[in-house]
């Protein structure tokens, strides 16, 4: 049976692998294993807002005994932006525009240029959360990001999490949970389409779709994010939600132990899982 610790690794992983190389430009580099200094001169396996804003939303969930509190979460994101809580150094950064400005004034951001990844990328403590709502769902991702899309994304992501954790095949979850005439559709074929075609920017459509290919055309943790940190552009975030999803697929076990053992303060991600 697999638990939160599976994915919030699988999630970490494949953030620190991608952070050192975001914003590149596919194919102008290759990684596939842990490195540092790169785009945010950081350590290696150092995690960025990814990790960090989905442990803060662990440790709201622990706090509030396994249940969702919307003013807990906030508190818990404000004292990641001004305090530096959840992070593996003392301080946040790589803080996406939406999330930045939804803190600040503390409302979640519905216009159609805020539906970047920053909820998404955080959402997947939800999917152990017993009998989590669409709807608690859709207010959590409304935290920063309030538009529709955004938190439909969200909501479908934990849906096929979901059915991940029952032991469901990740094609049978997504037919079963995506619908044919959703904005998210072109993933219940996602596995047909070449390289070419996946898009791997901040839009949270485009790194739903890169995350969910990634996971379908590979059988295997390490392969599926060095795939997806290798796409370019926001690999950290892609990386990130791929792994997630991976962590829970192919388990703690199956994420390569060197990159576990190169991940910075684990003491920090420990102390925040349920």
């Amino acid at each position: 049976m697999r638990t939160l610790k599976d994915a919030i690794y699988g999630l970490a992983a494949g953030d620190a692998l991608g952070l050192p190389v975001q914003f590149r430009r596919r194919d102008t580099y290759y990684v596939d294993k842990m490195i540092g200094y790169g785009t945010f001169h950081m350590p290696k396996g150092s995690w960025s807002d990814d990790t960090s804003l989905a442990i803060a939303s662990c440790d709201s969930i622990r706090r509030c005994e396994g249940s969702v509190n919307l003013k807990d979460i906030r508190r818990s994101f404000e004292d990641w932006y001004r305090n530096g809580a959840y992070t593996p150094f003392g301080r946040a950064y790589d803080i996406g525009g939406t999330c930045e400005r939804a803190i600040l004034t503390g409302k979640g951001l519905d216009d159609e240029r805020s539906n970047g990844n920053g909820s998404l990328m955080r959402i997947l403590p939800l999917a152990f959360v017993e009998g989590i709502t669409d709807e608690e769902i859709a207010e959590v991702s409304a935290v920063t990001h309030a538009h529709a899309r955004s938190q439909e994304g969200c909501i479908l992501y934990i849906r096929i999490a979901k059915e991940l954790l029952a032991g469901k095949g990740l094609k049978e979850s997504i037919l079963k949970v995506i619908p044919e005439n959703s904005i998210y559709s072109r993933i219940r074929a996602i596995d047909q389409l070449p390289r070419e075609e996946i898009r791997s920017t901040g839009y949270v459509v485009d790194t739903f779709e890169a995350a969910i290919w990634c996971l379908l055309t590979t059988d295997n943790f390490r392969d599926c994010i060095v795939k997806a940190v290798n796409l370019g552009d926001d690999t950290d975030t892609v990386g990130a939600v791929a792994g997630g999803l991976a962590g829970i697929l192919y388990g703690y076990d199956g994420i390569p132990s060197e990159w576990i053992e190169a991940l910075q303060a684990k003491d920090v991600i420990e102390s925040c899982l349920f």
